[in-house]
């Protein structure tokens, strides 16, 4: 008689707050490398505005009197902006193309956002000619190879290069208020179901923007093609063999990190670092024990956690 082995089983939350502080120390690696980059190659970029939050670019005046202009991509508004058109602009492509017709878009996109940030994470530390190679052949192995490890690799040094390279223009606070800006539509468009139909209609293209957790080990190299994973934001939870973690709840407590990191140093990055981990097991926690599995806005808690950060910060 043959005895059959049950899958081994991974714990979904253990496994989520690991990616995150993975993604978090990667950030902390890479901004390190950042201004001794820039002076080595005599590469010029502008570094951080003042502390104060400016809403739209312009002229402020600071407190000693010195007039500075701040310019848009250190401006919340036009961030903010920025971001919902880009919701919308998705939303109604979604909607209006047939995902046949996107899904090789899609795919072609996503293949050259994660070779963007391979190669950001390369060059920080390897020749030229090695991080071109090295972007490239991530970006390929992506597009032929659709399992849910390489995707997660991936999306992971995608979304720390997008943090350690933004966060050195925008302030900590100015940080912060878009994240609590963006916790809020983050509670919105999952109470209201947006962000689940989106969720939906792109696990469909296997272009997800998330993080794919499995139940099982074995899983970890299942194709972004399983019935599972393309069907992962409707299935009930007793028939989910996946979860999934916004790439959003990675990218910007990533992104306020390096901000703190290139504003105080090192030793406050890391507490933002771990707030923000603290207050994913929170959304965790919540979800487990209050929603009962039931889908969850991860940045809520997670916006909560880090300005508490912040005050510590500021009071010491």
């Amino acid at each position: 008689m043959e005895v059959r082995k049950k899958p081994t089983k991974i714990n979904r939350v253990f496994w989520g707050v690991l990616l995150f502080v993975v993604a978090q120390v990667l950030t902390l690696a890479l901004v390190s490398r950042i201004d001794p980059f820039l002076t080595e190659n005599n590469i010029y970029v502008p570094g951080q505005p003042p502390e104060a939050v400016t809403l739209w670019p312009g002229q402020i005046t600071l407190p000693s009197g010195e007039i500075v202009q701040t310019p848009a991509y250190s401006s919340l508004g036009p961030i903010l902006l920025y971001f919902l058109a880009a919701a919308g602009v998705l939303g109604l492509v979604l909607a209006l193309i047939p995902l046949s017709v996107l899904r090789t878009v899609l795919r072609l996109l996503f293949a050259f956002i994660f070779s963007w940030g391979t190669f950001i994470i390369l060059v920080l530390f390897v020749p030229l000619a090695f991080a071109l190679g090295g972007a490239f052949l991530m970006g390929v192995m992506w597009f032929l190879i659709p399992r849910v490890w390489l995707h997660d690799t991936a999306l992971i040094l995608a979304l720390a290069s997008l943090g350690a390279v933004f966060g050195r223009f925008i302030t900590p606070w100015t940080a912060m208020i878009l994240i609590g800006a963006l916790a809020v539509y983050d509670y919105l468009a999952v109470r209201f179901g947006f962000m689940i139909w989106v969720a939906d209609k792109l696990s469909q293209t296997s272009a997800l923007p998330a993080l794919i957790i499995p139940q099982h080990v074995h899983e970890w190299g299942s194709s972004l093609k399983n019935p599972g994973i393309t069907s992962v934001a409707e299935a009930k939870l007793a028939d989910r063999n996946y979860s999934i973690l916004g790439g959003g709840d990675i990218a910007f407590p990533g992104l306020l990190t390096a901000s703190v990191y290139f504003s105080q140093g090192r030793a406050p990055a890391i507490i933002i670092a771990a707030a923000g981990a603290l207050g994913l097991g929170g959304a965790y926690l919540i979800q487990s024990y209050f929603l009962k599995g039931k889908a969850m806005p991860a940045l809520p808690p997670i916006a909560v956690c880090v300005l508490i950060g912040l005050i510590i910060l500021r009071l010491t």
